[in-house]
């Protein structure tokens, strides 16, 4: 086994018919770009760009040279995730109506990209995965409290219609005092939740729904 610290060397190296890229952000592109017109498959850590146009260039160009490029979102391969999909998809829950996610933590803080590229690739991937939806509408906020020269967002609030309504929260930051890896789906029939923080029994099925022609105005408490 040869090791080295030159990338371009494993690039140029006809025999690696393969590469993982698992470098700070901000190198994916390019160096994913390199490795597919050294006609190579790649694999490359979340997020594949930070923007969608170079991520489009990096899809097109992997179709042009009839190579894989794959993102590693792991997380939809979690068993807990690959239960809520096969729940889903025979329709224990009825009709889905929201999905809500938050990861937060203190720390670890990144200076090369904010909060949403650090974090949300994974919440948004499995939303993605879980409902099988285009979205319709996708709108974020957040702010820099650490590094305002440089813009970099330590929290962010990202809000996504999809088709049929079908709406999405997620919450991402470094700057919370709670760990929490959590996802909420919600529909007519039963609820989940995702919890990774727990040791066992991570997901969590609630046999709870709302009859429509069942609703009045009268207040419990």
């Amino acid at each position: 086994m040869e090791i080295t610290t030159d990338y371009n060397k494993v690039i140029e190296d006809k025999d690696v018919g393969a590469v993982v890229i698992a470098t700070p952000t901000p190198t994916h592109f390019d160096l994913a770009k390199m490795a597919l017109q050294a006609d190579k498959h790649v694999l490359v850590e979340k997020p594949l760009a930070l923007d969608y146009g170079r991520a489009q260039e990096l899809v097109d160009l992997a179709r042009s040279y009839r190579r894989i490029i794959m993102v590693g979102h792991l997380l939809e391969y979690h068993p807990a995730v690959t239960e809520m999909k096969k729940r889903i998809s025979r329709n224990e829950l009825g009709e889905v109506w929201y999905v809500y996610s938050e990861r937060l933590n203190l720390g670890k803080v990144r200076t090369m990209e904010n909060a949403l590229w650090c974090l949300a690739p994974h919440d948004i991937s499995i939303v993605l995965y879980l409902l099988d939806l285009a979205p319709t509408e996708v709108s974020a906020q957040g702010e820099s409290f650490l590094q305002k020269e440089k813009r970099v967002e330590d929290v962010v609030f990202i809000n996504i219609r999809f088709e049929d309504g079908v709406l999405a929260h997620v919450h991402v930051s470094w700057l919370d005092p709670h760990k929490v890896r959590k996802m909420t789906l919600v529909g007519s029939k039963k609820m989940m939740v995702f919890d990774d923080m727990e040791s066992r029994d991570k997901l969590k099925i609630f046999n709870k729904g709302v009859i429509k022609n069942s609703l009045d105005d009268r207040v419990e408490f």
